[in-house]
């Protein structure tokens, strides 16, 4: 079994982690899961995932702004 690993989100997107041992928080509400953090008493590392619907493309965007900030422009993305 997997340790201190976790995932949260809807059923349907993070059904699959169960199978290899991972512990799984449901939570088909976005506005809910901050109230999930609030029970851990480790820090975790979020790290998104795209849901079962696709990308909302906010790791790139994150991603575009920490380049943008260390080197002055999106040299990644073009943006």
């Amino acid at each position: 079994m997997v340790k201190n690993i976790a995932v949260i989100g809807d059923s349907e997107s993070i059904k699959g982690f169960g199978a290899v041992g991972i512990d799984m928080f449901i939570c088909d509400e976005p506005l809910e899961s901050g109230s999930l953090f609030n029970a851990e008493k480790i820090i975790p590392a979020v790290i998104p995932i795209p849901s079962a619907q696709g990308s909302s493309g906010a790791g790139r965007k994150r991603l575009s702004k920490f380049v943008e900030q260390a080197v002055g422009s999106d040299i990644l993305f073009g943006n």
